[in-house]
């Protein structure tokens, strides 16, 4: 599966099939949460939720392509993230993007 950010992919003729979504929420436990809570004290990276986040676009993603694969497409065009907080440390992550085939010449 072709996962791309543009609308085109060069060199394919497309055929747009309709937009596909993976999305998941995410969180950490509560000793995670305690932990991070005192880094915002010192400042610096909080990795625990940066692999929290990680965590949830890979799923997300997989989730997407999962549903365009059961539309038979051969990729993913415009290609999108977007997050917000549910809670204190959950979060949602969702992709979108369109579903499209491959035309041949």
């Amino acid at each position: 599966m072709i996962l791309v950010t543009t609308e085109t992919i060069s060199g394919k003729e497309l055929e747009t099939l309709t937009m596909v979504k993976g999305s998941t929420v995410q969180s950490k436990n509560i000793g995670k949460d305690i932990s991070q809570s005192f880094k915002t004290l010192v400042g610096g990276e909080l990795k625990a939720y940066n692999q929290m986040m990680n965590e949830a676009r890979a799923l997300a993603t997989k989730r997407m392509v999962e549903e365009a694969e059961s539309l038979g497409a051969d990729a993913i065009v415009c290609v999108r993230y977007a997050s917000s907080a549910i809670m204190q440390g959950a979060a949602e992550v969702i992709a979108y993007g369109t579903a499209v085939k491959f035309i041949e010449k």
